[in-house]
């Protein structure tokens, strides 16, 4: 059967990356995969942004198409564990990296890479989650796993609080009940963070601020750390002993310019969240946390709807930090 359908393609010309909106046919598919996906929603991440515009080694091969989350239909599967009709999220598994991602409206998936859309979801909301939310949920059971409860824990610290993550992890921290202190650069989203239930907001320079001194007052019973860089370094010298930080962004850069002192006198733990390549089981287990816990009247909060040729100009924006919470691209 021939059917046509609109892509965004990253190409290499004259060693510079062009990505634009193009007409393709069923040959044009990846022939990895055993389930062919109608896409319904994508979202726009910082990875994303760097993929469309070539500013980092995101894309391992060109033609590519970006996009690393996406929510669909399957229309055919040769996969057991689907049948035609079922709604699925695909998010990692280097989706929009090595293989094609979100920005088409027909996608060809391999089975193991896919959810089953969680009872609670519908495809719009799972975008509005995306790689972020799964990123905050993963590290708020991280941190969970560490001993850390509501009755028991003090301020809890989230940084880049206005982007996709940090947005998310506020959402869940306030929704189990913690005392959650939002750090942002951006004065003007200050109401917006206290509206997702952020109990207060701090200026990231507080954080990011260069100090000589290694350990300041244990202020942090934990933190969920989406900038890395000065920003990481500043909260590792006010961690309380015994905390931890989950840490999935290197946005402010991968240099950390620290002691071992957090470490062994107050055996701050760090907690690495890759939801790249999370195991399935953890995965599921997220996603259905996070179908459980966000509640819709925040998600509609932080998203925002666009298409898929508003993609290239946003991407920019991302890039230049212009972008608040989460954009869902309808794919049409």
């Amino acid at each position: 059967m021939t059917e046509t359908f609109k892509a965004l393609v990253a190409d290499q010309r004259d060693d510079q990356t062009i990505s634009e909106v193009r007409e393709l046919s069923r040959s044009d598919l990846p022939e990895a995969g055993d389930v062919l996906v109608r896409v319904a929603y994508s979202t726009l991440n910082y990875k994303d942004g760097l993929a469309v515009n070539g500013k980092a080694k995101v894309l391992r091969s060109y033609p590519m198409v970006p996009g690393i989350d996406l929510a669909g239909t399957v229309l055919e599967s040769k996969s057991a564990n689907f049948k035609e009709g079922d709604e699925v999220v695909l998010t990692g598994f280097e989706t929009g990296e090595r293989y094609w991602g979100g920005y088409t409206q027909l996608n060809r998936a391999r089975s193991e890479t896919l959810v089953p859309l969680p009872k609670g979801l519908t495809l719009k909301e799972s975008m509005i989650v995306g790689t972020a939310g799964l990123t905050a949920m993963l590290s708020v059971l991280a941190l969970a796993d560490q001993g850390l409860t509501p009755d028991v824990a003090g301020e809890v610290a989230v940084t880049g609080a206005s982007g996709g993550v940090g947005s998310m992890a506020v959402v869940l921290l306030a929704q189990l009940g913690y005392q959650v202190v939002a750090s942002t650069g951006k004065a003007e989203e200050h109401d917006y963070l206290k509206s997702l239930g952020a109990k207060d907001v701090l200026d990231r320079r507080v954080l990011s601020a260069e100090s000589k001194r290694p350990l300041e007052a244990g202020r942090w019973s934990a933190a969920v750390d989406a900038v890395g860089g000065n920003t990481l370094a500043g909260l590792l010298r006010g961690m309380a002993p015994h905390s931890s930080i989950a840490l999935s962004g290197n946005a402010g850069g991968v240099a950390l310019n620290t002691t071992v002192l957090p470490f062994i006198l107050r055996g701050v733990s760090l907690l690495g969240i890759d939801s790249n390549f999370a195991p399935m089981d953890l995965r599921v287990r997220a996603w259905e946390r996070l179908a459980e816990l966000l509640p819709k009247d925040a998600l509609s909060l932080m998203a925002k709807e666009h298409t898929l040729a508003d993609v290239p100009e946003l991407s920019r924006m991302i890039l230049a930090a212009q972008i608040r919470g989460r954009i869902v691209v309808d794919m049409g």
